[in-house]
């Protein structure tokens, strides 16, 4: 999936994201387990706004996202601050970077994107394979409780000057969540074009998550209630994980 529409309206219905929360966040987490500098990769970067944050802190950057569009977005938004990153054009399963990072992040919930719980495994697998030992990835997933309770068969309206959305939720067999986005961008007076997207989430159990970074070689060491310092609750619609891989 090309995310061609998605792309094009993404900044504008995730401008409830606080971003800066989210960055500062991620570079304490980094810091806390001594990456102050050096490679980071950005798994899923979307359009980008992670990693200029990241790149304004001081890292270095690569940016890997399976969506060409997203990543003209992220290109885009990189030279207009004249921040540097290298961007790939790669699925999280097929990751394949020329060298290790010491770091990796990737934020809004990009790994419930993915297809089933394998190619979840396939994407740790290769994060840890491109990690330094004692390298840390930090990352974001959405909760059964948040596709149950949350998204569930709702349906939300966005009106923004940019873009028009109406995004309808189907609940799937296992927490899972099927989710149809039309969008409506404004080409003139009075005048729309028409675009939609439709893909599905699937959210894991804890216990789930951590069978499966261990299978990774990756071991957690924190979790939070998003990007916050609280522990998650039984009602946390997004956890953070800090893990690591350990040295040899």
């Amino acid at each position: 999936m090309s995310y061609e529409a998605f792309a094009a309206g993404y900044d504008a219905l995730t401008q409830n994201v606080d971003y800066d929360a989210c960055a500062a966040f991620l570079c304490a987490a980094l810091k806390r387990y001594g990456i102050d500098d050096g490679l980071v990769l950005d798994l899923a970067c979307g359009t980008g706004t992670v990693t200029a944050a990241l790149a304004a802190a001081g890292y270095t950057l690569i940016g890997a996202d399976a969506s060409a569009d997203m990543l003209a977005v992220a290109q885009q938004k990189m030279q207009e601050k004249r921040l540097d990153a290298l961007f790939l054009c790669q699925d999280m399963g097929a990751l394949d970077l020329y060298g290790t990072v010491r770091a990796a992040v990737c934020t809004l919930d990009s790994l419930n994107h993915l297809p089933n719980r394998a190619a979840v495994e396939a994407a740790l697998s290769r994060v840890a394979l491109f990690l330094e030992p004692g390298g840390v990835f930090v990352f974001d997933v959405n909760t059964p409780y948040k596709h149950r309770e949350v998204l569930a068969d709702n349906t939300f309206v966005y009106d923004t000057p940019a873009v028009y959305c109406v995004w309808q939720n189907t609940p799937l067999p296992g927490d899972a969540v099927e989710i149809s986005l039309d969008f409506f961008f404004p080409t003139g007076k009075d005048a729309y074009r028409r675009a939609a997207e439709t893909f599905t989430e699937r959210a894991y159990a804890p216990a789930e998550w951590a069978d499966m970074l261990q299978k990774a070689g990756l071991t957690i060491l924190e979790m939070h209630d998003g990007y916050t310092d609280a522990p998650p609750r039984e009602k946390s619609e997004r956890v953070v994980y800090v893990t690591r891989k350990e040295p040899v």
